[in-house]
């Protein structure tokens, strides 16, 4: 196999796994009444399907980026697709609640793991320049684009075969990731003598993140002022306090605080914030809007999400001439606009009397401006930084994304969940389309702010190295579920 043959079997791996990891938040959505049903989950227990990969997954990615630096990334990248396989098959056997959250955390922690090594392996296998910004938008495509075909994907296996399909899919994609990783990527050298691990590090880190995401996912489904979730936010509080005084002092920190020295990591992180406060939460809203105000079945609401997919993918090769041409400031400046103004037709077609007509144009608007930021954000986020601190700057990445997307799902599911109180039948439809329609207004505006984050970039910046994480996905509105708007 020629060099260039192994170099595009590598890239088609590594957008592989991208989208099995991006797929996962937003398969389970449309299947999420099954679930409910035939597992014996009912009224707040129903969003820890959700919930549960999503606080695991966000807790330890700094952990797992930080242990792709030290332990290789192949390593990890194969204990990442393993744990996320078995726990893939555990939930589609399971038949009690306990069984079927606890796989959903077991998927979360292997993501969390597998996210950032496969990142790290997309920046430090290409090279700078038109390559690296190629593979990124290949990279990117496949993640951005996963996040939609999940809610189709799972539309179509619930409608099929069932519920558990949408967790035994991943098995064999899992086994052919596997294989190829073995086959394709390069061996881990043994482990560089001088690089201690940062042990109190990555246990407050992984320990005050994952109570951070819990109490961000569940305050908005239990209250704010309940005991678990106000402990929950102290003590993560007091966690995250001591991580950074950790990471301050240590010789070897999990996340090397001298990355925020370098400007375009902070405009980066701080976008990808942004974006997951604002853009990355509109599928969640549009999908209640499908099934609960315009009464789509699981199949039904699955095929919304067919042509955002591939306006999305679309969108991901233009992103990659953008950044050639214009430079990475503009690119953003373009896909964030075009977020905001997607999301803003997207609401005003949100009518309790509207169809999928009244809300294409809105879907189109908003998938390009998803296809074009995805590649453009991750890769500056890791722009200037060092090919063995790649890891964690994949994982801090990917960490703003899950914290932005909890902290704006909060923020939105109560706008939108406002005026729901004792309303049945026709006139709880109509206050539900009201409310999300206020959510995504809400959302396309906060969207805009992004752009004085983006303003700090250096005018012509083409991510030279760049770190993308999760999208995700993708990333994906993780922290409540169809209870939480309803």
């Amino acid at each position: 196999m020629t060099t260039s043959a192994r170099s595009r079997w590598i890239l088609a791996l590594l957008a592989f796994s991208s989208l099995i990891t991006s797929l996962d938040f937003t398969i389970v959505y449309v299947a999420l009444p099954d679930i409910a049903r035939e597992v014996g989950l009912s009224g707040h227990a129903v969003q820890w399907v959700v919930s549960a990969y999503a606080i695991f997954f966000g807790g330890f990615l700094l952990l797992g980026g930080r242990s792709s630096d030290l332990l290789g990334r192949r390593r990890m990248f194969v204990l990442g697709m393993l744990l996320f396989g078995g726990a893939s098959l555990l939930g589609g056997l399971a038949t009690s609640p306990a069984t079927l959250i606890a796989a959903r955390a077991l998927q979360g922690i292997g993501g969390a793991f597998l996210f950032p090594a496969t990142l790290s392996l997309v920046t430090t296998r290409f090279t700078e320049g038109r390559e690296r910004v190629r593979a990124l938008a290949v990279w990117a495509m496949a993640g951005a684009g996963g996040l939609s075909l999940g809610a189709l994907l799972g539309g179509v296996l619930t409608h099929a075969f069932g519920w558990e399909a949408v967790f035994l899919v991943n098995v064999p994609l899992v086994v052919a990731g596997t294989v190829g990783a073995f086959a394709l990527l390069d061996v881990d050298g043994p482990r560089q003598r001088g690089r201690g691990f940062d042990i109190p590090g990555a246990l407050t880190g992984t320990a005050g993140l994952t109570l951070l995401v819990f109490a961000i996912a569940q305050g908005p489904e239990i209250g704010w002022n309940t005991t678990s979730v106000l402990a929950s936010a102290v003590l993560a509080v007091a966690l995250l306090t001591a991580f950074v005084v950790i990471e301050a002092r240590t010789r070897h920190p999990l996340m090397p605080l001298r990355l925020f020295a370098n400007p375009n990591v902070r405009a980066g992180l701080l976008v990808i914030l942004t974006f997951g406060i604002t853009m990355q939460n509109l599928v969640y809203f549009l999908t209640l809007y499908v099934q609960d105000v315009l009464g789509y079945s699981a199949l039904q609401a699955g095929l919304v999400f067919l042509g955002l997919s591939v306006v999305i993918g679309i969108a991901n090769f233009v992103a990659e001439r953008l950044i050639n041409r214009i430079g990475a400031r503009a690119t953003l400046i373009i896909a964030l606009l075009l977020g905001s103004a997607g999301g803003a037709l997207m609401a005003a077609g949100m009518r309790a009397d509207g169809s999928y007509w009244t809300i294409l144009a809105g879907l189109i608007v908003y998938g390009m401006g998803m296809g074009t930021i995805y590649p453009t954000m991750f890769g500056v986020s890791g722009t200037g930084v060092a090919d063995n601190d790649q890891g964690a700057a994949g994982g801090m990445a990917n960490t703003a994304l899950q914290v932005g997307t909890g902290v704006g799902l909060a923020i939105l599911v109560s706008v939108s969940a406002s005026g729901l109180t004792g309303l049945t039948g026709e006139a709880l439809r109509a206050a539900t389309s009201d409310g999300l329609r206020d959510a995504v207004y809400l959302a396309a505006a906060l969207t805009l702010a992004g752009i004085l984050a983006a303003l700090t970039i250096t005018r012509r910046t083409t991510p030279a190295t760049p770190s993308p994480t999760l999208a995700e996905p993708p990333n994906a509105p993780h922290a409540s579920t169809r209870r939480a708007s309803s």
